[in-house]
């Protein structure tokens, strides 16, 4: 691997607000419901789920989980500024860094802690 594609690959994990449960006693979806998350779907062993901030369904909070080699869950996790711009398309205003995000991921651990 070159330090060019390296290089790359680190810029692109520090744009991805992740929260790693290790040794998780609950399903992937039971957790998302105890966090207030509503599941929308899986892919490929991925679980989508979404927490709207207002009625309209966007901002919203969206998480991309899945299960390590190791059993624990990771969580992606990014806000939604808007639904995508075309029919069809999954591209969308998506933040992976900032405040929100970050106080967000807080509130996500403490309720797995408590």
């Amino acid at each position: 691997m070159s330090i060019d594609e390296l290089c790359a690959i680190i810029s692109y994990n520090l744009k991805v607000m992740e929260i790693i449960i290790e040794s998780p006693r609950e399903t992937i979806i039971g957790l998302a419901r105890k966090i207030g998350y509503r599941p929308m779907g899986v892919s490929d062993d991925e679980y989508n789920m979404v927490r709207p901030l207002s009625r309209n369904g966007y901002p919203r909070f969206h998480i991309y989980a899945k299960k390590n080699e190791r059993g624990d869950f990771v969580f992606n996790l990014h806000l939604d500024q808007k639904s995508s711009s075309y029919h069809g398309s999954t591209a969308h205003s998506g933040e992976y860094e900032g405040d929100l995000v970050e106080r967000e991921a807080e509130r996500i651990q403490n309720i797995i802690r408590n």
